[in-house]
């Protein structure tokens, strides 16, 4: 006696056509026999279920109070000239983000304060490049640089281009 298992007979579901899978946004969908495979697109890491943004991962944290948009100067002036190009995130003490609009000179820890030139990205969005200006005197936007934004969902990371000129800071509020 043959036994044939009645599986072999029956039509296979695309899970990943038909839209009835497990898969994240950004992850591949790949159909097998009774079942599919997840695998998170380039540039994100997981397992296919669950995908996030390699930078939303992979960051640097400033978390030092002096970096807000709200904290006079006091003492000497720092500089961002010598941070390195990278993903990172404020947190802590120093806020949660980039300001959207011109802060004070003389705050956060420089004589030249910075904001971002525009609003942040939805999580929609994924990676962005924005306009990062920096006060000086009267002027809200004396020199400008481009960076790259991404909104994690709960957070945002930046990646930084080199400050134009010293004593230049990368700012942050709540």
């Amino acid at each position: 006696i043959i036994s044939v298992s009645k599986s072999v007979f029956l039509p296979d579901i695309n899970e990943c056509s038909n839209g009835n899978h497990v898969c994240d946004v950004n992850a591949n969908c790949t159909n097998t026999r009774g079942s599919h495979d997840c695998t998170c697109k380039k540039g994100y890491v997981g397992n296919g279920t669950s995908c996030q943004a390699e930078e939303c991962l992979n960051y640097s944290s400033l978390t030092s109070a002096n970096r807000k948009s709200t904290i006079p100067l006091a003492g000497s002036p720092l500089c961002d000239n010598s941070i390195s190009l990278g993903w990172y995130r404020f947190q802590g003490a120093a806020g949660t983000k980039m300001p959207t609009t011109c802060p004070p000179t003389h705050r956060c820890g420089a004589h030249i304060t910075s904001w971002l030139d525009g609003v942040h990205s939805t999580v929609a969005e994924g990676q962005v490049t924005r306009n990062v200006c920096f006060h000086l005197y009267s002027n809200c936007c004396r020199w400008s640089t481009s960076i790259k934004v991404r909104n994690c969902g709960s957070y945002y990371v930046y990646y930084f281009s080199v400050v134009p000129v010293c004593y230049a800071r990368y700012c942050s509020t709540d």
